[in-house]
C-alpha cells in the first residue's frame, strides 16, 4: 500500500495487529518484514539559514575566487582546452573564471532527474522536494562482533541485501564498503553485479579510474535493455578541496556526463583543515568549487544530471581527526542547500555521520544531529545515511540497522502533517468529550496502525521483560536483526538472458584488466 505523507514505507509483508496477548506481540516484533520504501515527498519548509544579504555576498566572494584565485585541472590538458574555449583565462594549470561564466554554465543543469532502476516500481527522482537515501559509502574496514577488520566481497554482499531488506532506503548506494580481499583493477565488476543481482533499486557507478566508469555506463546498459540517454547512474565526484580538481575524478565525470549520467560535485571539507575555520569561509569556498565542477560537467554535455554535493565536518583541533555532529557543521550543510536552492540545483548532504568507533550513544546523537540537518536543510540526496562508524573508515551492519530504522522517524518528519477533514478528528473529540478517553473510539481504531511511526529495533518492553531476555542493548538488538534480515533475504528475479550476459560482458572485462 502507499505510505501517508510520503514517509511511510511500502509494506511486502503486512503488520499484524497488535492483539492475541504477550505471545502475538512478541512475534511480531520478531518477524521479519520486506519493506518497500518509497521517496520521500517533503511536505516540512526547509531552513534558509542565510539572510539575502548573507547569500548574495557568499555568491560574490565565490565569484571573486574563481576568478582571481581560480581553480587547479592537474595533468588534464583537454580539460584546460575546454575551459579555454569557453572563455576562461589559463594559467598553468590553473583555470580562472571570469565573473559570471560559471553561473551561465551552471544554468544548463536540470532542476532534477529521474535515475532508472531494472525494477520501475523503484525509480526515483532527484531534486526539487523530493528526498532520496542511500547507505554508507566508502569504508575500507567493516566492524562486527569480532572487532574491526577489512572489508571483503562477501561483506559487501551483506550490505546490499540489507539495504535492500531495510524499510527506509530508496537506493543501493555504491562502495557500500571495500572488497579488499578482490584485485582493485577488477573489484568494481563485483560490486556492480552485486547491486544488478541482490536488489532491484537504483544504484552507483565506479569513479575510481574513468575505465571503471565506462565500464559502469556499459554495465547499466546491458542491464537495462539500452539506456537512449536514460539516467541509470548517479556516482560522487569529490573536489580535491582546496580548489583541485584531479584527473581521475574529473575523467570519471567526463564519462557520466558524455553518457547523460548523474555526477554528484562533492567538495570534501574538514572545515580548519581544507577550508577556512569559519562558516561563512567554507560556505565561500564549497559555492566556488561546485559551481567550478557543475559548469564543467556542463561544457562536457549541457543538461547532463548534476547534483550540488557538500560534504563537511570539523577538525579536532586536539588530535588532528574530523568531529561529526557539532552545530558548525550542520549550519555549513543548511547554509549549502540554501545556495543549491538559488542556483535551481538537486542537493546532496547529511548522513549518520559519527566519529565514534562503535555503535554507542556517541555515535547516536552525532548521527541525530546529521540527520535532522540534512532533513531541515532540504537534502534532496542523502549518502551515508545508515552504516557509517569512525568518521567514514568503518562500515557496521549493527549501525546500518540502527540508522535505517531511525530514518523512517525522519522520513515521518519530512512527510509534514496530515490535515485532512478525517485527521482532524473534530467529531471524535466531540464524541468523546471533556474525562473521556479515545483508546475505543472508532477513529483510533481506524488510525492507529499508522499514526505513530514505530521502531523495529528500540526495545520498548516492560523492564521485567526487557530483564527476563538477558538485558539486550541497541547493538545487540541490531545484530539479531541484522541475522534475520540476512537470512529472509531473496534476490529480486532478473531475466536469466540479463543474467548471462551480464556475466558474459563481466567475464570479457575481467580477462581484459586481467
Amino acid at each position: 500500500m502507499d505510505g501517508d505523507g510520503g514517509g511511510t514505507a511500502e509494506m511486502g509483508t503486512a503488520r499484524r495487529r497488535r492483539s492475541g496477548g504477550g505471545a502475538a506481540r512478541r512475534a511480531e516484533r520478531t518477524a521479519v518484514r520486506i519493506d518497500r520504501a518509497r521517496p520521500v515527498e517533503r511536505r516540512l519548509p526547509v531552513i534558509d539559514i542565510l539572510s539575502v544579504e548573507a547569500a548574495e555576498a557568499i555568491e560574490a566572494d565565490a565569484e571573486t575566487v574563481l576568478a582571481e584565485v581560480g581553480v587547479a585541472f592537474p595533468d588534464n590538458p583537454g580539460a584546460l582546452d575546454r575551459w579555454r574555449d569557453a572563455g576562461a583565462e589559463i594559467s598553468g594549470e590553473r583555470v580562472h573564471l571570469p565573473r559570471g561564466l560559471a553561473r551561465r554554465l551552471c544554468a544548463t543543469a536540470p532542476a532534477g532527474f529521474t535515475q532508472i532502476a531494472r525494477n520501475p516500481e523503484r525509480t526515483v527522482t532527484i531534486g526539487r522536494d523530493t528526498m532520496v537515501l542511500a547507505p554508507v559509502y566508502g569504508p575500507p574496514f567493516v566492524r562486527d562482533a569480532n572487532g574491526r577488520r577489512y572489508g571483503t566481497i562477501e561483506d559487501f554482499r551483506d550490505l546490499v541485501r540489507l539495504g535492500h531488506m531495510s524499510p527506509w532506503l530508496h537506493h543501493s548506494g555504491g562502495t557500500l564498503c571495500e572488497p579488499t580481499d578482490l584485485p582493485v583493477a577488477t573489484r568494481h565488476l563485483d560490486m556492480l553485479m552485486a547491486h544488478a543481482t541482490l536488489t532491484d533499486r537504483p544504484f552507483m557507478g565506479s569513479v575510481t579510474d574513468p575505465s571503471r566508469a565506462r565500464d559502469s555506463i556499459e554495465f547499466c546498459d546491458v542491464l537495462l535493455g539500452g539506456l537512449e540517454d536514460r539516467t541509470a547512474l548517479v556516482s560522487l565526484i569529490n573536489v580535491n578541496s582546496p580548489l583541485t580538481f584531479d584527473a581521475v575524478m574529473m575523467g570519471a565525470l567526463e564519462a557520466y556526463a558524455e553518457a547523460n549520467q548523474a555526477c554528484i560535485v562533492s567538495p570534501f571539507i574538514v572545515g580548519g583543515a581544507m577550508a577556512p575555520v569559519t562558516v561563512a569561509g567554507t560556505l565561500v569556498q564549497v559555492l566556488a568549487e561546485v559551481m567550478a565542477g557543475v559548469a564543467y560537467s556542463q561544457l562536457v554535455r549541457p543538461g547532463a544530471p548534476v547534483v550540488f554535493g557538500a560534504f563537511v565536518a570539523s577538525i579536532d583541533m586536539r588530535s588532528g581527526a574530523p568531529a561529526f555532529g557539532a552545530p558548525e557543521a550542520s549550519q555549513i550543510l543548511m547554509g549549502a542547500g540554501q545556495l543549491a536552492r538559488r542556483m535551481g540545483l538537486p542537493f546532496r548532504s547529511g548522513g549518520a555521520l559519527t566519529g565514534s568507533k562503535t555503535p554507542d550513544a556517541q555515535a547516536a546523537y552525532e548521527s541525530a544531529n546529521t540527520l535532522q540537518a540534512a532533513v531541515m536543510g532540504g537534502v534532496n540526496f542523502m549518502l551515508h545515511s545508515c552504516g557509517w562508524l569512525e568518521g567514514g573508515l568503518v562500515a557496521s551492519r549493527e549501525k546500518f540497522v540502527l540508522d535505517a530504522d531511525q530514518l523512517g522517524a525522519i522520513s515521518r518528519l519530512a512527510g509534514g502533517i496530515d490535515a485532512s477533514e478525517a485527521a482532524r478528528a473534530v467529531e471524535t473529540i466531540r464524541d468523546v468529550g471533556p474525562g473521556g478517553h479515545y483508546l475505543g473510539t472508532d477513529h483510533t481504531r481506524e488510525w492507529h496502525e499508522r499514526a505513530f511511526w514505530r521502531s523495529d529495533v528500540a526495545d520498548h518492553r516492560t523492564f521485567e521483560a526487557w530483564h527476563e531476555a538477558g538485558e539486550p542493548d541497541a547493538p545487540t538488538l541490531a545484530a539479531d536483526r541484522a541475522r534475520r534480515l540476512l537470512k529472509a533475504h531473496e534476490a529480486p528475479p532478473l531475466d536469466p538472458g540479463i543474467a548471462e550476459a551480464l556475466e558474459a560482458f563481466v567475464a570479457r572485462r575481467r580477462e581484459a584488466l586481467a
